[in-house]
Protein backbone atom coordinates (compact mmCIF):
# COMPACT_ATOMS: atom_id res chain seq x y z
CA UNK A 1 0.00 0.00 0.00
CA UNK A 2 1.01 3.37 -0.72
CA UNK A 3 1.52 6.04 1.83
CA UNK A 4 0.45 8.74 -0.71
CA UNK A 5 -2.13 11.24 0.49
CA UNK A 6 -2.40 9.80 4.08
CA UNK A 7 0.71 10.17 5.24
CA UNK A 8 3.93 12.69 4.68
CA UNK A 9 6.63 9.97 4.98
CA UNK A 10 9.08 12.42 3.01
CA UNK A 11 9.19 14.91 6.33
CA UNK A 12 11.48 11.32 7.50
CA UNK A 13 13.60 10.54 5.00
CA UNK A 14 16.72 12.02 3.93
CA UNK A 15 17.49 13.04 0.44
CA UNK A 16 21.35 11.88 0.54
CA UNK A 17 20.32 9.39 -2.90
CA UNK A 18 20.13 12.39 -5.13
CA UNK A 19 23.62 13.66 -4.37
CA UNK A 20 24.69 11.03 -6.21
CA UNK A 21 21.80 10.45 -8.71
CA UNK A 22 22.97 13.90 -9.80
CA UNK A 23 25.91 12.56 -11.44
CA UNK A 24 26.47 11.45 -14.62
CA UNK A 25 27.53 7.94 -15.75
CA UNK A 26 31.12 9.16 -16.78
CA UNK A 27 31.39 11.43 -13.94
CA UNK A 28 30.12 8.72 -11.81
CA UNK A 29 32.47 6.00 -12.90
CA UNK A 30 35.23 8.92 -12.33
CA UNK A 31 34.63 9.35 -8.52
CA UNK A 32 33.83 5.72 -8.24
CA UNK A 33 37.34 5.19 -9.30
CA UNK A 34 38.45 6.51 -5.88
CA UNK A 35 35.57 4.65 -3.79
CA UNK A 36 37.10 1.51 -1.63
CA UNK A 37 34.61 -1.02 -0.52
CA UNK A 38 34.43 -2.77 2.73
CA UNK A 39 31.89 -5.04 3.81
CA UNK A 40 30.38 -4.82 7.70
CA UNK A 41 29.10 -6.64 9.77
CA UNK A 42 25.94 -6.58 11.58
CA UNK A 43 26.48 -4.34 14.59
CA UNK A 44 30.11 -3.13 13.41
CA UNK A 45 30.74 0.60 13.51
CA UNK A 46 31.68 2.67 10.28
CA UNK A 47 32.40 6.00 12.15
CA UNK A 48 32.55 7.32 15.41
CA UNK A 49 31.02 10.84 17.19
CA UNK A 50 33.70 13.40 17.39
CA UNK A 51 36.52 11.49 15.47
CA UNK A 52 38.03 12.91 12.02
CA UNK A 53 36.09 13.17 9.02
CA UNK A 54 38.54 11.69 6.58
CA UNK A 55 35.38 11.54 3.88
CA UNK A 56 32.40 9.82 3.18
CA UNK A 57 30.41 6.66 3.02
CA UNK A 58 28.48 5.69 0.13
CA UNK A 59 25.74 2.96 1.07
CA UNK A 60 25.89 0.17 -1.69
CA UNK A 61 24.42 -2.64 0.27
CA UNK A 62 22.44 -3.36 3.86
CA UNK A 63 21.18 -0.18 6.15
CA UNK A 64 23.01 1.78 8.70
CA UNK A 65 21.76 2.99 11.77
CA UNK A 66 23.08 6.62 12.74
CA UNK A 67 22.83 7.43 16.39
CA UNK A 68 24.40 9.76 18.89
CA UNK A 69 24.74 8.64 22.95
CA UNK A 70 23.89 10.08 26.01
CA UNK A 71 26.49 10.26 29.19
CA UNK A 72 25.44 7.04 29.55
CA UNK A 73 26.69 5.42 26.80
CA UNK A 74 22.50 5.21 25.77
CA UNK A 75 22.01 5.07 22.07
CA UNK A 76 19.58 7.07 20.33
CA UNK A 77 19.32 6.67 17.03
CA UNK A 78 18.02 9.83 14.54
CA UNK A 79 17.81 8.27 11.21
CA UNK A 80 17.84 4.89 9.28
CA UNK A 81 20.03 4.80 5.78
CA UNK A 82 19.54 2.63 3.46
CA UNK A 83 21.09 1.41 0.00
CA UNK A 84 21.83 4.07 -2.22
CA UNK A 85 22.13 6.50 0.50
CA UNK A 86 24.98 8.77 1.70
CA UNK A 87 26.06 9.27 5.35
CA UNK A 88 29.11 11.00 6.85
CA UNK A 89 28.99 14.17 4.07
CA UNK A 90 27.62 16.64 7.20
CA UNK A 91 31.33 17.78 8.13
CA UNK A 92 32.27 17.81 4.26
CA UNK A 93 32.02 21.36 3.97
CA UNK A 94 33.13 22.57 7.45
CA UNK A 95 36.03 20.40 7.68
CA UNK A 96 34.35 19.28 11.60
CA UNK A 97 34.62 15.81 13.43
CA UNK A 98 31.30 13.75 12.55
CA UNK A 99 29.03 14.80 14.39
CA UNK A 100 27.11 11.32 15.08
CA UNK A 101 27.95 7.76 15.02
CA UNK A 102 26.90 5.18 12.59
CA UNK A 103 26.67 1.35 12.71
CA UNK A 104 25.81 -1.44 10.10
CA UNK A 105 21.77 -2.33 11.27
CA UNK A 106 22.51 -5.65 8.95
CA UNK A 107 25.67 -7.19 6.98
CA UNK A 108 26.10 -4.53 4.37
CA UNK A 109 28.44 -3.29 1.45
CA UNK A 110 29.69 0.30 1.77
CA UNK A 111 32.03 2.40 -0.14
CA UNK A 112 34.57 5.13 1.41
CA UNK A 113 34.57 8.05 -0.72
CA UNK A 114 37.89 10.16 0.32
CA UNK A 115 37.31 13.86 1.63
CA UNK A 116 39.94 15.00 -1.19
CA UNK A 117 38.01 12.95 -4.16
CA UNK A 118 34.47 14.13 -3.05
CA UNK A 119 35.64 17.89 -3.01
CA UNK A 120 37.23 17.55 -5.84
CA UNK A 121 34.93 16.00 -7.58
CA UNK A 122 32.39 19.11 -6.29
CA UNK A 123 34.51 20.95 -8.72
CA UNK A 124 34.85 18.84 -11.96
CA UNK A 125 30.53 17.92 -11.42
CA UNK A 126 29.02 21.31 -10.89
CA UNK A 127 25.49 19.74 -9.73
CA UNK A 128 27.25 17.67 -6.78
CA UNK A 129 27.40 21.14 -4.95
CA UNK A 130 23.78 22.10 -5.57
CA UNK A 131 22.56 18.62 -4.68
CA UNK A 132 24.69 18.34 -1.63
CA UNK A 133 23.62 21.31 0.06
CA UNK A 134 20.09 20.74 -1.35
CA UNK A 135 20.32 17.64 1.10
CA UNK A 136 21.93 19.00 4.11
CA UNK A 137 19.44 21.54 4.04
CA UNK A 138 16.53 18.95 4.19
CA UNK A 139 18.06 16.90 6.23
CA UNK A 140 17.64 19.62 9.07
CA UNK A 141 14.04 19.57 8.45
CA UNK A 142 13.52 15.92 8.80
CA UNK A 143 15.47 15.98 12.06
CA UNK A 144 13.56 19.20 13.60
CA UNK A 145 10.60 17.37 12.59
CA UNK A 146 11.42 14.29 14.56
CA UNK A 147 12.26 15.98 17.24
CA UNK A 148 9.16 17.63 17.45
CA UNK A 149 7.47 14.47 17.57
CA UNK A 150 9.09 13.24 20.40
CA UNK A 151 7.24 15.99 22.14
CA UNK A 152 4.07 16.13 20.59
CA UNK A 153 3.05 12.54 20.62
CA UNK A 154 2.63 9.19 22.82
CA UNK A 155 4.74 6.43 22.92
CA UNK A 156 2.51 4.72 20.93
CA UNK A 157 1.68 7.12 18.45
CA UNK A 158 5.65 7.67 18.04
CA UNK A 159 6.22 3.67 17.74
CA UNK A 160 3.76 3.40 14.94
CA UNK A 161 5.77 6.33 13.05
CA UNK A 162 8.57 4.45 13.79
CA UNK A 163 7.35 1.39 12.38
CA UNK A 164 5.89 3.49 9.02
CA UNK A 165 9.52 4.44 8.58
CA UNK A 166 10.93 1.28 8.77
CA UNK A 167 8.22 -0.13 6.57
CA UNK A 168 9.64 2.34 3.70
CA UNK A 169 12.95 1.51 4.70
CA UNK A 170 12.48 -2.18 4.18
CA UNK A 171 9.78 -2.65 0.95
CA UNK A 172 11.53 -4.30 -1.61
CA UNK A 173 10.49 -1.79 -4.14
CA UNK A 174 8.62 1.37 -4.37
CA UNK A 175 5.51 -0.04 -5.52
CA UNK A 176 5.38 -3.11 -2.74
CA UNK A 177 2.36 -3.61 -1.44
CA UNK A 178 2.87 -6.79 0.27
CA UNK A 179 3.22 -7.17 4.18
CA UNK A 180 6.51 -5.98 4.75
CA UNK A 181 9.29 -7.33 7.20
CA UNK A 182 11.37 -5.38 9.17
CA UNK A 183 14.80 -7.44 11.11
CA UNK A 184 15.63 -4.60 13.84
CA UNK A 185 16.38 -5.65 17.64
CA UNK A 186 13.65 -4.49 20.15
CA UNK A 187 16.13 -2.42 21.29
CA UNK A 188 17.11 -0.27 18.21
CA UNK A 189 13.53 -0.17 17.61
CA UNK A 190 13.16 1.70 21.13
CA UNK A 191 15.68 3.42 20.66
CA UNK A 192 14.46 5.14 17.02
CA UNK A 193 11.49 6.07 19.26
CA UNK A 194 12.69 7.51 22.32
CA UNK A 195 11.37 5.17 24.71
CA UNK A 196 12.08 1.46 26.51
CA UNK A 197 12.42 -1.54 25.32
CA UNK A 198 9.98 -2.92 28.12
CA UNK A 199 7.75 -0.09 26.25
CA UNK A 200 8.33 -1.35 22.65
CA UNK A 201 7.84 -5.20 23.45
CA UNK A 202 4.52 -4.28 25.38
CA UNK A 203 3.19 -2.24 22.41
CA UNK A 204 4.36 -4.89 19.86
CA UNK A 205 2.49 -7.52 22.06
CA UNK A 206 -0.71 -5.10 21.86
CA UNK A 207 -0.36 -4.35 17.96
CA UNK A 208 0.07 -8.20 17.61
CA UNK A 209 -3.25 -9.00 19.17
CA UNK A 210 -4.86 -6.22 16.85
CA UNK A 211 -3.51 -7.63 14.21
CA UNK A 212 -1.89 -4.69 13.15
CA UNK A 213 1.88 -6.56 12.48
CA UNK A 214 3.25 -10.06 13.66
CA UNK A 215 6.64 -11.39 14.10
CA UNK A 216 8.86 -14.09 13.54
CA UNK A 217 11.92 -14.18 16.06
CA UNK A 218 13.05 -10.32 16.08
CA UNK A 219 11.41 -9.76 13.02
CA UNK A 220 8.34 -7.97 12.46
CA UNK A 221 5.71 -7.76 10.03
CA UNK A 222 3.82 -5.13 9.21
CA UNK A 223 0.15 -6.73 8.23
CA UNK A 224 -1.59 -2.84 8.23
CA UNK A 225 -0.18 0.46 7.31
CA UNK A 226 -3.31 1.67 7.23
CA UNK A 227 -4.05 1.37 10.38
CA UNK A 228 -0.12 2.28 11.78
CA UNK A 229 -0.99 6.01 10.36
CA UNK A 230 -4.07 5.96 12.01
CA UNK A 231 -2.50 5.42 15.01
CA UNK A 232 0.08 8.00 14.80
CA UNK A 233 -2.40 10.73 15.08
CA UNK A 234 -0.33 12.87 13.03
CA UNK A 235 -1.44 16.22 11.66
Amino acid sequence: MSLKGIFPIDKWIFRSKSIMESLSAEELERLFADMVEQTYKKGQIIFRENNPAFGIYYIQQGKVKKYKQDRNENEHIIYVANEGELIGYHPLLSGNNYPDSAAALEDSRIAFIPRDAFLSAMEWAPALSKHLLSALSYEYSVLANSLSIVAKHSVRERLAISLIVLREKYKLSENDTSSVAINISRKDLASMTATTEENVVRLLKELKKEGIVGSLGRTIIIYNVKALVQMTNYQ
